[in-house]
């Protein structure tokens, strides 16, 4: 018997009105997942570092060679956290968004620093604070900056380090100086600017020896 239309149309009404209560939660749950915000991608870290292997050999320590302590180094404001600086404009800094430091520059400076200065020949031996209570002298240094320049073509990145070299029985300063080197970076992009940052960083190092050797045995 052919059913009434009157009767059909009720029947599929009344599974369409039924049928929406289970399906609106699936559909809303999409809904909500598809209009979350994104996670930010995360940032591509870089360190200071480099193989010594082409390094020049130590030296010895020359007569009356004594232990130095290496404090732990600080940074200017600007230049104090992970962020990967740039200059567009003079004066100008900004921050990449998508590349930082694996840590602070002037913590990963440490090690740096020390193994440096073990090839100096004005020091017996080279400590990094605080372990190095007795030692007799002590070396204070500042990061005063580390940037990637575009204002130049190619861009540069700039290394800026203060050093101090302390009597540490007097507290009496015995020698200072400021060590800055520039750098073409090999490409117009951060990795470009993280290499150049290393080789003007060794650079500074390699001339801080120097000025070591010249300051205590000269």
């Amino acid at each position: 018997m052919i059913p009434h239309p009157n009767r059909a149309r009720r029947k599929l009404v009344g599974f369409t009105l039924c049928s929406l209560p289970a399906l609106a939660p699936a559909w809303l749950g999409g809904c909500s997942a598809s209009l979350l915000p994104k996670a930010p991608p995360m940032p591509s870290l870089h360190a200071l570092s480099w193989d010594d292997a082409d390094a020049p050999p130590a030296r010895a320590p020359a007569a009356g060679a004594r232990v130095l302590a290496v404090l732990a180094p600080r940074a200017a404001a600007g230049f104090d956290g992970a962020n990967m600086v740039y200059l567009r404009r003079p004066h100008e800094v900004e921050a990449f968004a998508q590349n930082a430091w694996v840590d602070t520059p002037s913590r990963m400076l440490t090690p740096l620093l020390v193994r440096a200065l073990q090839r100096s020949s004005a020091f017996r031996a080279v400590l990094s604070a605080p372990g190095a209570a007795q030692a007799e002298l002590a070396l204070d240094t500042e990061i005063i900056r580390l940037q990637q320049d575009f204002g130049t073509v190619p861009s540069q990145v700039r290394f800026t380090l203060r050093a101090v070299l302390i009597d540490s029985t007097t507290r009496r300063v015995l020698a200072w100086r400021e060590f800055d080197q520039r750098v073409a970076a090999r490409s117009e992009d951060p990795r470009g600017g993280v290499a150049a940052a290393n080789q003007a960083a060794r650079l500074v190092l390699d001339d801080l020896v120097a000025f070591c050797d010249a300051s205590l045995t000269g």
